[in-house]
């Protein structure tokens, strides 16, 4: 029998764990933009939401409600998607605010930055090329070169 894992099943090394004032929004938003599925949802005795897991792709995304003792912490998260213009439309439409439209990035990446309804920012991506790190480098010394100006 193989050991067991020091990492419960479906979870990775690291995960996210959102504290937010409006957790229903920013499920709603997991929902509509990335096709979040619950995986448990625990709700305290006063009706908030103490603790809820929802699956995207094969990553976790944990959240609770803000209390006196674990305040709201926005975060900033970049997440990899098949599309991503239609990933953004469907950020947007879920009450998502424009940081940054998609466009083509000099380090193989289409991407847009979105503002969801409680103040976290997704970075949403698709990777478009396979760069090497020297390439990346020799791209992004081209790119402020032409932008410092």
């Amino acid at each position: 029998m193989p050991a067991r894992s020091h990492i419960p099943p479906g979870f990775q090394a690291i995960n996210p764990y959102l504290i937010v004032k409006g957790a229903d929004k920013l499920i709603a938003f997991l929902e509509k933009t990335f096709d979040a599925k619950e995986a448990i949802r625990i709700v305290m005795p006063s009706g908030l939401i103490g603790h809820a897991e929802y699956r995207i792709g094969a990553s976790v995304v944990e959240l609770a409600e803000a209390t006196d003792e674990w305040q709201p912490m926005p975060a900033s998260l970049h997440i990899y998607v098949e599309k991503i213009d239609e990933c953004y439309a469907k950020a947007v439409a879920a009450g998502g605010e424009t940081i940054s439209d998609p466009r083509d990035q000099f380090y193989g990446e289409r991407s847009a930055s979105v503002r969801d309804p409680v103040g976290n920012i997704w970075h949403i991506a698709t990777n478009t090329e396979d760069l090497s790190n020297e390439e990346i480098q020799r791209r992004a010394e081209a790119y402020f070169r032409e932008n410092s100006e």
